[in-house]
């Protein structure tokens, strides 16, 4: 539907006779492709709105509070504050709406479209929420161990406010999918018809589960709404933060295609579903329609098949010597720099046994896609430098270990030492048992595309908000993967594909290694800290390790501390890797909440 919005008298409204536009879900069936097209809705003569004027940026607003705003998002989303009701764009449609039934007014005049999502209208401000009979008083952080008990008090509260009020929708049409909460999704059949909008409740995002809460009692990023932790937040004042909530809106439409889902990892979704559905239209590209769950493996590890790496050690007394910093190098947008490489496997994988799968991974295009039950050597049995972790997490110093390896770590031991690897052939590694995939390809390579140029964006106009979101949105999706219970709807199942993450994380792991045997032999720095794909060196004044080029994936500097004499003697003095955990996390304390593009929580 493409109209002009307008400005409308909410008590005078008149409502459509036709059906709304069927709209959808994104956990339950395909949201553009329900979508039908709806007779414009009735023209109101009034004067045309007239956009302010623009106010004076002052110095200390965050540099993205002052970009522009887009209408991408216009006929797809409203913003609902206590002095009225707004387009993401900024034109002004209604005054106040003070109670459930003009809600629901509204929305059913709206005709909003889904755009990757169902449609959204976002509650803005306390005052919105009072108006709406929205408030809960569930204590403050003094009645509670943490956050996470305080969350869980308010999350109930809500449900039951939201349950207690929401009668007058329910009363038109309106069914609730799910128990509401800081998203109340709402659906409305009128005959084939099916409209489905979700209503977010802004001051009441933090209810939900989050997996910073109870971590130092912090709040953690919150979707397209930013990070109060990390100063993304939105403005305090109710005008100003529907202006840059509308912003962000309207540059999610733009840059993602979609509307942001009511997490990072269901926008993250949104997007592999919209490439997903534009190439069964066109019949180009590769599309998987189905869940690719871990087949049963013999033996299989405890915890993650490919875990990331977490290790420290003691700095010997030479390493201490003429060094005067402590520098992390990590990864940029390591993970979504691997999802978009590699290729995936998909379809029913093949269980092969003995010959017939030391055979597969010595094909003439090398091991395709799958699992393989490898042997590890002992680590000291290697000559593997002392000063880098085993190039396997599931490797052990003394013995040999037998476990299930992606093919991308089969390529990785296979490489040679200096590359990162153990020089391994597959004889070496007594491969018995495989699972092998019958299909591959580069599935996810546009979906990549898609989040790399948003991220150029981001960085381009200095806009940290958009560029933390698109940080939780392909980590948040890559790490759900693993997780069923994220993808139970039919529509959804493709989702599931715990072997990509797999080879995601395994592949991080293999180029930062690779990366820390070329500064070794090339600079004779070795790490005394990596966690995922973040290392911690202890360097000269000037001495720069990072990679001049800015591609993702490319080491660049994270945190840069100043050697302090009691910092270098808790260093020095270090009896364990404890301790020197302990002195390495005080050294960067200041920088907790700095932008970082590590991938270690997901």
């Amino acid at each position: 539907m493409s109209r002009p919005w307008e400005q409308i008298a909410l008590f005078d409204l008149h409502q459509p006779s036709a059906p709304d536009p069927a709209t959808d879900d994104t956990d339950e069936i395909d949201a553009e492709e329900a979508a039908v097209a709806e007779p414009p809705a009735p023209t109101v003569a009034v004067e045309p709105p007239t956009a302010p004027a623009p106010e004076p940026t002052p110095p200390s607003r965050p540099v993205w509070e002052s970009l522009p705003v887009g209408a991408e998002a216009d006929e797809h989303a409203l913003i609902v504050t206590a002095d009225g009701t707004y387009t993401p764009s900024g034109r002004e449609l209604t005054g106040p709406v003070d109670s459930v039934e003009k809600l629901d007014k509204l929305v059913r005049w709206a005709a909003l479209t889904p755009l990757g999502s169902p449609p959204q209208v976002w509650i803005v401000g306390q005052g919105a929420c009072e108006s709406l009979g929205w408030v809960i008083d569930p204590g403050s952080e003094d009645d509670f161990d943490d956050m996470e008990a305080l969350r869980t008090r308010a999350a109930a509260d809500l449900t039951a406010v939201l349950q207690a009020t929401l009668t007058p929708m329910l009363s038109a049409g309106w069914e609730l999918r799910g128990d509401p909460g800081h998203v109340v999704h709402l659906s409305r059949s009128i005959g084939k018809f099916t409209s489905m909008v979700d209503v977010v409740i802004e001051p009441y995002v933090w209810t939900y589960w989050n997996k910073d809460f109870g971590w130092n009692n912090r709040v953690g990023e919150m979707g397209i709404l930013g990070s109060p932790t990390a100063g993304t937040y939105l403005p305090d004042d109710d005008l100003p933060a529907a202006r840059e909530l509308g912003r962000r809106l309207a540059w999610s439409a733009k840059h993602l295609g979609v509307l942001p889902g009511p997490t990072p990892a269901r926008t993250g979704a949104a997007i592999v579903d919209k490439i997903k559905r534009e190439r069964t239209r066109s019949g180009n590209g590769l599309v998987v329609a189905t869940a690719g769950p871990v087949p049963p493996l013999d033996g299989a590890p405890r915890g993650d098949l490919e875990p990331a790496v977490g290790w420290t050690r003691v700095p010997e007394a030479d390493e201490l010597d003429n060094v005067h910093r402590l520098v992390s190098i990590d990864q940029r947008a390591a993970y979504l720099a691997s999802a978009g490489m590699l290729e995936f496997g998909y379809g029913q994988p093949a269980h092969l046994t003995g010959g017939a799968a030391a055979a597969a991974a010595v094909g003439e295009k090398g091991a395709p896609f799958g699992l393989w039950r490898v042997t590890l050597p002992a680590a000291q049995t290697l000559s593997l430098p002392e000063r880098l972790p085993p190039p396997h997490p599931h490797m052990l110093a003394d013995q040999p270990v037998q476990t299930w390896v992606t093919t991308v770590s089969l390529d990785g031991l296979c490489a040679p030492v200096a590359d990162g690897g153990i020089g391994a052939d597959i004889d070496d590694l007594d491969v018995t048992e495989a699972w092998v995939y019958p299909q591959q390809g580069r599935v996810l390579d546009k979906w990549a595309k898609i989040l790399r140029e948003a991220r150029k964006v981001s960085v381009d106009t200095e806009d940290a908000a958009t560029k933390r979101f698109l940080g939780s949105c392909y980590k948040g999706y890559i790490g759900r993967m693993v997780n069923p219970d994220m993808w139970t709807a039919t529509r959804m199942a493709h989702h599931h594909q715990p072997l990509w993450r797999a080879a995601i994380i395994a592949h991080c792991r293999w180029r930062g290694r690779r990366v820390a045997m070329r500064i070794g032999r090339e600079r004779g720095r070795w790490p005394i800290r990596t966690v995922t794909d973040s290392w911690v060196y202890l360097l000269a004044e000037g001495e720069d390790i990072a990679d001049p080029s800015a591609a993702l994936g490319k080491m660049s500097v994270e945190k840069d501390t100043p050697l302090t004499d009691p910092l270098l003697t808790a260093l020095a003095s270090a009896q364990d890797v404890h301790e020197v955990n302990l002195a390495i996390r005080a050294a960067f304390a200041d920088d907790d909440f700095a932008d970082d593009e590590g991938e270690g929580a997901l």
